[in-house]
């Protein structure tokens, strides 16, 4: 009887394990998205170009992971590398796992809580029900993805929490130590975001906070990549490179109605304390979007988005008045499935822009950080083929 009670004991435990390492996995996953861009006006003149990380989403391939722990608590994991199919490289500047990596636990009941590179509480909540979101790719971008609503950058040495859905609202943080040695708030973050939904409404809102946020390769906000590149780099921001704080506020909003939806957004940033060359001022940028697709089959939609941006002036010590910009931006794109992991897609912005920029020169259009124009004016277009697995 002891060895038949043994190894009834022992089939037993060996089911139970096996039904808790059934729950393990580990899954590898991507996204190819693959465009051709024509630019009437980059610079010098016209420009045709290939890009991969410009598109719907972005190319990318990552792997995540996880592992019962038991209690309904999991340990998860997440890698995840853009790459430019032109090249081979990395996307985010070279780095490896330039969109994301972290480490962490998860658990339906208390939410999650993992520590790594990640994207901030403006790509969980309020970015997904923005207008650019909502149309798609590059031509319908902010200008300079100045407020971050297109996740042009990610907050490094991070810790995060998201919480679980409490009767339609879920709420997040994420504080960044930075990366200076020795100075445990220099170049540190924060960000904070929650989303309400209702049927078919949703509302969401998010915001960022950084410190010395252009600092050394690899440390500050915008030079968290690999090779240190920026995206303030062109000339809607590129004098505010000098600020000492960096914030950006992003509410969004979504409503469904048949195979129509509308979306709209608000954003306001702001590059503080920008030393003495402006008088320690503050550069303030406010950007409004709207937009609506519509379903004309489960294979195919289009949309069509509008957005104004308006930045306030800034007095520098010799006296002259410079980013009093203004831009405006209409895009549209047509998106087609030829299978459920496979669309072709095609889109295309153009852009106004006046006033001065923040180098004091005549504002220039120029649509998702592509390259500045000569003029005031660009159109961009995109044709698109994405493959998901």
């Amino acid at each position: 009887m002891k060895g038949k009670g043994a190894l009834l004991l022992g089939t037993l435990f060996g089911t139970m394990c096996s039904s808790v390492h059934a729950q393990d996995r580990v899954t590898l996953y991507g996204v190819i998205d693959q465009g051709i861009h024509f630019q009437n006006n980059a610079g010098p003149g016209k420009k045709v170009s290939f890009d991969s990380l410009a598109g719907i989403v972005g190319s990318r391939w990552g792997v995540t992971g996880e592992e019962n722990l038991g209690g309904g608590i999991k340990a998860i994991f997440a890698l995840e590398s853009g790459i430019s199919l032109g090249n081979g490289q990395f996307g985010q500047g070279g780095t490896e796992f330039g969109r994301q990596a972290f480490v962490g636990f998860s658990s339906k009941e208390y939410g999650q809580f993992t520590l790594g590179r990640q994207y901030d509480m403006i790509w969980y909540f309020p970015e997904p029900l923005t207008a650019n979101a909502l149309v798609g790719a590059s031509p319908t971008a902010h200008p300079g993805d100045f407020d971050n609503a297109g996740n042009t950058v990610r907050f490094n040495n991070a810790l995060r929490y998201m919480s679980p859905d409490i009767r339609g609202i879920t709420f997040g943080a994420e504080y960044s130590f930075g990366g200076v040695a020795g100075d445990f708030t220099s170049t540190s973050g924060y960000s904070v975001g929650a989303q309400y939904t209702n049927g078919p409404f949703k509302i969401a809102g998010a915001f960022d906070y950084f410190k010395n946020p252009t600092s050394a390769p690899g440390t500050g906000f915008f030079t968290a990549f690999a090779n240190g590149a920026s995206p303030l780099a062109f000339s809607l921001n590129r004098a505010y490179r000098v600020a000492q704080a960096y914030q950006s506020g992003v509410i969004g909003a979504n409503y469904a109605i048949g195979n129509f939806t509308i979306a709209a957004s608000y954003s306001n940033v702001q590059y503080a304390n920008l030393g003495a060359g402006f008088n320690n001022g503050t550069a303030v940028f406010n950007n409004y979007d709207i937009g609506v697709n519509y379903r004309f089959t489960p294979s195919l939609f289009a949309g069509i988005m509008y957005d104004y941006m308006s930045a306030r002036a800034v007095t520098t010590s010799a006296g002259r008045i410079v980013g009093n910009q203004h831009y405006n931006q209409v895009g549209f794109l047509v998106d087609y499935f030829l299978s459920k992991r496979t669309d072709i897609y095609g889109g295309m912005g153009f852009q106004q822009a006046s006033g001065t920029s923040s180098l004091g020169l005549p504002a220039v259009a120029n649509i998702d950080n592509q390259a500045d124009s000569s003029t005031n004016k660009q159109i961009l277009v995109r044709l698109g083929i994405r493959h998901k697995w």
